[in-house]
């Protein structure tokens, strides 16, 4: 399901006339080219109304779209929502993390990045014609200690403004469509069916009873996500030999344990045999500070999921 994510930076801008307008012109026919390779999955995510679109410093949307009636009702069609925040996980509002672009704040390209999405832009400057578009992210972190930290790096964001980019990103948006048609994992929509799929999907993996209540209850931008940090968990152990690794299985992403005073508030739960144990160790999954957390139990050569979500105690 291809997000789309309009980059606000590029509208609004002091632009002639008919350049705004030959590039609203560029963009929609980039964004139906995706509409059309996915016309079922594809959402435009803006932080306003499309409607209310300012394409340059004085012109509205309106005046375009009178002149291109037919390319606009199309566009008018096609799924939208707004602000951005309508597709994030519920309850996530990304308030530690900002994206800059050149120095100015860049909550649409940011957007994109959080939700694996594509920044949709306005080509009314040479920076908004590349298919990839770097934005600095400045984000909390928690540093060695527990404590709070800022750490900031460069991210490169999927983009789109012409429908040359539609061709550039068409494997990305095909694999999507076909993952959905041949069902499996990828094509899992709903937490539910990551739970009723369970024995399937994650054939290595044990979990708390609390888990069913968290996987039924994930946002839809997060069941991806957390159905393939669990599916890289339960590849970890399937192929973990105890004998020649004893310190565990080799995971596939970031596993790290919780630090001793957090553990020990945040990371106890009763398990299956009802002992209280700890559940420290976890791996990450975004948008947003998801976790999956658990511990790995040598005797069934299995590891046991306590909690799949929002990072503890935050």
């Amino acid at each position: 399901m291809p997000l789309l994510f309009l980059n606000e930076i590029s509208c609004d801008t002091d632009c002639e006339p008919a350049r705004a307008e030959r590039a609203m012109t560029e963009l929609a026919r980039a964004v139906l080219a995706v509409v059309k390779a996915d016309r079922a999955g594809t959402v435009l995510v803006g932080r306003e109304p499309i409607t209310g679109l300012q394409i340059a410093k004085g012109q509205s949307v309106g005046k375009w779209s009178g002149k291109n009636r037919e390319m606009w009702r199309r566009l008018l069609l096609m799924q939208s929502k707004w602000p951005h925040r309508a597709v994030y996980p519920e309850g996530e509002g990304f308030y530690d993390i900002e994206y800059r672009h050149r120095g100015q704040p860049a909550d649409g390209l940011g957007a994109a990045h959080l939700m694996d999405g594509l920044g949709v832009s306005l080509p009314v400057e040479p920076c908004w014609t590349d298919d990839h578009v770097l934005v600095e992210r400045e984000r909390l972190v928690e540093g060695a200690g527990g404590e709070d930290c800022s750490e900031t790096d460069e991210v490169g964001v999927r983009h789109l403004s012409s429908s040359v980019h539609c061709e550039t990103h068409g494997a990305w948006i095909r694999q999507g469509v076909e993952a959905v048609r041949k069902g499996g994992l990828d094509a899992v929509t709903r937490g539910a069916e990551l739970w009723e799929g369970r024995a399937a999907h994650f054939p290595h993996l044990e979990f708390l009873p609390g888990v069913e209540q968290q996987l039924r209850g994930l946002s839809p931008a997060w069941v991806r996500p957390a159905g393939s940090r669990l599916a890289e968990l339960d590849q970890a152990v399937a192929s973990w030999d105890p004998g020649s690794e004893p310190e565990g299985p080799q995971w596939h992403s970031w596993v790290t344990g919780e630090h001793q005073q957090r553990a020990r508030e945040f990371c106890l739960f009763t398990d299956l045999d009802g002992q209280l144990r700890m559940f420290d160790t976890h791996a990450r999954f975004t948008p947003g500070p998801g976790r999956v957390y658990f511990r790995v139990v040598r005797a069934n050569k299995a590891v046991r999921v306590a909690h799949v979500g929002r990072k503890l105690g935050i």
